[in-house]
């Protein structure tokens, strides 16, 4: 019976970053309030409450999926020396996190990126994924040239996921795209 509850209450606790997450990126962040979600849902504003305190929380809590995501990532490039191959597939599975669920997630972020920026965390938690990244593609006797050619690399895979890019193309383009200039650019 306890094990039932928990699950609903998780399931509720998806179904509402789902809608955030919608809203967020659709209408932004700053313009998104609990009582937006809440009536979304079809549930009261103290009902969400129940699951979430704020909408930082909610927010929280998406990234928190896709930083799970991006450190089992970064585990797997780090089991093995960082070659050339390694490097290209990690770019690959980068993609695949652009284009999953953590996708959404991260497409938001972009797009709501002058909103976020004042919120400390979730700003230091964003940078810290990239930082992330790179650290594990590389070995410390790096040069500058095969940091920024590998930070160049894992930008254009952020970049070709963001919404409403201006770049053209439909999102299957981009993302195409983005491991074609990705692929040249790894180190």
């Amino acid at each position: 019976m306890a094990e039932a509850a928990t699950r609903r209450r998780g399931d509720t606790r998806e179904r509402i970053q789902e809608v955030a997450l919608e809203r967020f990126t659709a209408n932004g962040y700053d313009q998104t309030s609990l009582r937006e979600i809440a009536e979304d849902l079809g549930v009261t504003k103290a009902a969400l409450y129940y699951h979430f305190k704020s909408k930082e929380e909610i927010l929280d809590g998406l990234l928190a999926s896709v930083a799970h995501d991006v450190d089992d990532l970064v585990a797997w490039m780090r089991e093995e020396a960082p070659t050339h191959e390694r490097r290209i597939e990690m770019i690959r599975r980068l993609g695949d996190i652009t284009r999953g669920a953590g996708g959404g997630v991260l497409q938001c972020v972009q797009q709501n990126e002058v909103a976020l920026a004042n919120m400390g965390r979730t700003t230091e938690l964003v940078h810290h994924m990239k930082q992330q990244l790179w650290d594990a593609a590389l070995t410390p006797d790096a040069t500058l040239e095969e940091c920024l050619s590998m930070r160049m690399a894992v930008m254009a895979v952020l970049i070709a996921s963001k919404p409403d890019s201006d770049l053209g193309g439909t999102a299957a383009d981009r993302a195409t795209a983005a491991q074609a200039v990705a692929a040249r650019l790894v180190p």
